[in-house]
């Protein structure tokens, strides 16, 4: 039998149903890969072997008794440890919940339970999902399958890793400045932003409200369609959810593979470019543009001037509403306490506690939200963001009303060596450059392989970003984009990563 975690997640679902192949031995073999590599590549911090194959053994009941099995029954999934799950740790990479186990399910795994997905365990992330690295994790950084020196984009590092590494054919992360896509940039995997509101935030712990969303990371862009449709939807637990129907994906993923994207017109974003974008990106993303355009596609100029004060306008909004945020990391009602013998005021270990159980990013954050917030600044900073990030809404809007879709790097570099940018915060920032307009905006966007770096022999991303609501034009042009590229390349990106 071939080797069950080579499969797309799609294969995998349709030899279950077909009866090739039961669930438990999908689950068990992931299960074994995980043993074998995730010493070396950390992409997991719990690993829930005996709650995989227990939901493994009811897909296969299921078939056993003639019940219908949706799209992804049996599947394996790694779920980012940002996401409520009953019964299971959820620490959100930090030692302020280290050891805190939900009573409850966030709508997304309530959602993947209900599709029968199998949820191997939690991944690997920075801190409370502040960072682009994974280093910011308070159980230590994970590796890039890739290059385990290098980093695998952050802050969802540790479902990407679990993508490249083979020990799941499916992830969820979270993106509010690129969580998502970055990491499947530098790890040749594919990561979509869904529209914000499309996919509900309800029991994900929560950064920054007015930007988290969260999505779907696989290896091929019809495998992230099948798990979109499986997480979106209208949600009453969440007050920013969408209440409209979720767009057509898979049949666009579909499409896109079989139809191509002939008449479709892409916008090549003039801002992304320049100083700080490594040659090697920017040669694989010229090439992508080149592809377009063989396809069928119309190429057009497009200029988002406000682009260029994205990256300021992110980091006082996100830090502001985040500063809010964990306020509610008290000490008083869950989580870690510290200094609680007694003689100390509530204040006294409030203060203690979050001294002890933040990590220093997630400080330098929240002091920074503390102050843009403050009396006298609130003006100067916070409310001067928020008229930015309308700015780059209208740019979007503009553009979209001359193109389909447009298209960037999704980062400017290939991954870093683990330590590099640790004692430079702005050099670390700008990783997400090109994937924080579409947070700001809340369309959507998606990453996907288009290459490896020549200096580096690493990966690189080519991002396509799409209105709101429009979700699937991102899966009939990634699949489009994939599949001219796989037959130029004859595989998958991936079967070129060296064996762990």
């Amino acid at each position: 039998m071939a080797d069950l975690t080579r499969l797309t997640a799609a294969e995998t679902a349709a030899r279950i149903a077909a009866g090739d192949v039961t669930a438990v031995e999908v689950t068990e073999a992931h299960l074994a890969r995980i043993e074998a590599v995730d010493e070396k590549v950390h992409a997991f911090l719990h690993v829930d072997r005996e709650g995989a194959l227990a939901a493994a053994r009811r897909v296969d009941e299921k078939r056993e008794r003639g019940e219908k099995l949706g799209p992804l029954a049996g599947v394996p999934l790694a779920l980012k440890d940002i996401f409520t799950t009953e019964g299971v740790p959820t620490t959100v990479g930090s030692k302020i919940l280290e050891g805190w186990v939900p009573p409850y399910d966030a709508t997304v795994t309530r959602r993947l339970k209900e599709a029968d997905v199998v949820i191997l365990g939690k991944t690997n992330m920075d801190e409370f999902a502040m960072g682009s690295s994974t280093e910011n994790s308070a159980y230590g950084p994970t590796g890039n399958p890739w290059d385990l020196t290098r980093i695998p984009g952050g802050s969802g590092g540790g479902s990407s890793a679990a993508l490249a590494s083979f020990q799941a054919p499916l992830a969820i992360g979270t993106d509010t400045g690129g969580s998502i896509r970055q990491p499947a940039a530098v790890t040749a995997t594919v990561g979509v932003k869904p529209t914000y509101g499309g996919v509900s935030r309800y029991g994900m712990v929560a950064f920054s409200s007015s930007l988290d969303q969260g999505g779907p990371c696989a290896r091929t862009v019809l495998d992230a369609a099948l798990l979109h449709e499986a997480i979106a939807g209208h949600d009453a637990m969440d007050s920013t959810s969408i209440d409209a129907a979720v767009p057509q994906v898979v049949a666009a993923a579909r499409e896109g593979r079989e139809g191509g994207v002939k008449g479709v017109r892409v916008g090549v974003v003039k801002e992304f470019a320049g100083e700080g974008y490594q040659a090697g990106v920017m040669q694989r993303f010229e090439e992508s543009v080149e592809l377009l355009r063989e396809l069928g596609a119309e190429i057009v100029e497009i200029s988002c001037p406000s682009f260029i004060k994205a990256l300021a306008a992110y980091y006082l909004i996100a830090p502001s509403e985040c500063s809010s945020n964990l306020a509610r990391f008290d000490a008083m009602r869950y989580g870690l306490r510290v200094g609680d013998d007694g003689t100390r005021s509530a204040e006294d270990v409030t203060a203690l506690t979050r001294e002890a159980g933040f990590g220093d990013e997630v400080k330098r954050r929240v002091m920074l939200g503390t102050y843009a917030l403050s009396s006298g600044y609130y003006d100067a900073y916070y409310g001067s963001a928020q008229k930015v990030r309308t700015l780059i809404t209208r740019d979007f809007e503009r553009a979209f009303e001359s193109v389909d879709v447009l298209v960037s790097p999704t980062t400017p570099t290939t991954a870093f060596p683990i330590g590099e940018r640790a004692d430079d915060p702005m050099a670390m920032y700008l990783a997400d450059l090109c994937t924080i307009p579409s947070n700001l905006a809340g369309n959507a966007a998606m990453s996907l392989p288009c290459g490896l770096a020549p200096e580096d022999g690493l990966p690189v991303g080519l991002q396509i970003i799409a209105p709101a609501m429009a979700d699937d034009r991102l899966y009939r042009v990634g699949a489009a984009v994939e599949a001219a590229f796989q037959a130029r390349w004859g595989h998958p990106l991936l079967e070129e990563a060296p064996s762990l």
